[in-house]
């Protein structure tokens, strides 16, 4: 059940004995999973209320309780931003409210971070570095989740499996998102203490200045590239690439150099997850705006190409049998040469794949690609050609002999065998008349045991 500003502000009175409102106004923090306000005393300091709307967010407030309670002094102070106290907390059923005190700063919209320029573009890298620089054992012994890079990696394959699963995720996505979840060196980074909710709305800033970070719910160790999702919606590229230099100069040699590209990994992916969440909670209207979301993001990168991911290049489709047609169609010489070729060299056995759409561009090359033969060749020098022409044939359709699909072992011969009679007859054709009489000989030495039996 949704609560009100007044009803939060009733409710704080109960947490913070002695706290006497004066004021209150709605907050925009998190609306999917809290409601929260802002609260004005009588002595003119201000509280924010935050109050869970269901169980799992009131565990990220107590994750997020127990990461404060573990941040100390010394890391606290190395900090260059103010971090949230709370104040107390009320229960109500299996849900606790809490209330903190506010912070210096308000709270910007995207628009006015761009506008504030540089020096804050300067500031909120150098915040990121100082979050990413925060010692794990900070984060594990407060008991929150630590993760590894290839555990990452992993936990984002079965993730992609699941939102596959639904059948509503364009398969264009599944494929570019695969390919980049399989790429190995792009998961090659150091884990680090990552805030896992951050955006505009976690901060507060004042004169270009970043004066503090709240909404620690989803702290843990894992990919600090999750932190950097939230610049994908920043229109202007130049304001992005401050802040990633002034992160990449403050991390120094812990810098990693890929963070961008998992970065957008992470931004568009969070479509499927929030598919895969609103299909849990059978909300048809999210639902039907997740997959408008999708098939809009599938059709832009269709159009526009889209951030880069991977750092090895994506597969491109295979080459469809028309194309090849109107290739053909546009030389038609070229293809009256190359009949006699054709039919020498042994068609490859395509391969079969069962699993998650995936191409591999070498093998699709080779599939396409055919080699002339001489037509001036003997017949010791167009069987080695059939023989090489067979075993290059053999390599490239090797996925196919591993998926089940046998090419029969005749085809050597009989590609040999045609390759000899062709290569036989074509001097036949063009050799002159002398050349002729001289294969009719042994014909005309029959003659003369004709003319006896005429005779007798």
């Amino acid at each position: 059940m949704k609560r009100t500003a007044m009803e939060l502000a009733a409710i704080a009175t109960a947490a913070v004995p002695g706290l006497a409102p004066v004021g209150f106004a709605a907050l925009s923090d998190d609306a999917e999973d809290f409601d929260s306000a802002l609260i004005v005393d009588a002595l003119k300091h201000r509280w924010r209320v935050r109050s869970p709307r269901h169980d799992e967010a009131s565990m990220r407030l107590e994750a997020e309780l127990s990461a404060l309670r573990a941040f100390s002094a010394k890391v606290r102070t190395s900090l260059p931003f103010a971090l949230p106290s709370v104040a107390g907390t009320v229960r109500q059923g299996t849900l606790r409210t809490f209330v903190y005190k506010d912070m210096p700063g308000r709270v910007p919209t995207l628009e006015e971070l761009v506008d504030e320029g540089s020096n804050l573009a300067k500031a909120l890298g150098q915040c990121m570095a100082a979050i990413h620089q925060i010692p794990d054992e900070a984060v594990e012994v407060a008991g929150l989740p630590t993760y590894s890079a290839d555990e990452i990696r992993q936990r984002k394959l079965n993730e992609l499996d699941t939102a596959a699963a639904t059948g509503k995720v364009p398969s264009g996505l599944l494929r570019r998102w695969e390919h980049a979840m399989e790429d190995v060196a792009l998961w090659r980074f150091n884990s680090a203490v990552v805030h896992g909710a951050f955006d505009e709305e976690q901060l507060q800033i004042s004169h270009s200045s970043i004066t503090a970070v709240k909404g620690w719910t989803d702290l843990h160790v894992g990919d600090p590239a999750d932190d950097f999702a939230w610049l994908s919606a920043i229109e202007d590229q130049s304001f992005t690439d401050r802040v990633y230099s002034s992160y990449m100069e403050a991390r120094n040699k812990s810098a990693d150099p890929h963070i961008m590209r998992r970065a957008a990994l992470a931004a568009e992916f969070a479509l499927a997850q929030w598919l895969v969440k609103s299909l849990d909670s059978k909300d048809s209207e999210r639902i039907a705006e997740a997959e408008e979301m999708l098939r809009e993001l599938d059709h832009n990168i269709s159009e526009y190409g889209g951030q880069p991911l991977s750092v090895v290049e994506a597969p491109r489709p295979i080459v469809a049998q028309a194309d090849n047609e109107i290739a053909k169609e546009s030389n038609p010489e070229k293809d009256k040469d190359s009949s006699v070729q054709q039919a020498s060299t042994p068609e490859p056995v395509a391969s079969i794949d069962t699993t998650t759409p995936r191409i591999n561009t070498s093998k699709v090359t080779a599939l396409t690609e055919k080699e002339e033969s001489p037509t001036s060749a003997t017949g010791a020098e167009s069987k080695n050609s059939a023989s090489a022409k067979t075993s290059d044939s053999r390599s490239v359709s090797k996925p196919a002999d591993q998926s089940g699909t046998k090419k029969p072992e005749s085809d050597d011969s009989d590609s040999a065998s045609v390759e000899v009679k062709n290569a036989d007859e074509a001097p036949s054709k063009n050799s002159q008349d002398g050349q002729r009489v001289t294969k009719l000989e042994p014909v005309d030495q029959k003659q003369p045991e004709e003319t006896d039996d005429a005779k007798k």
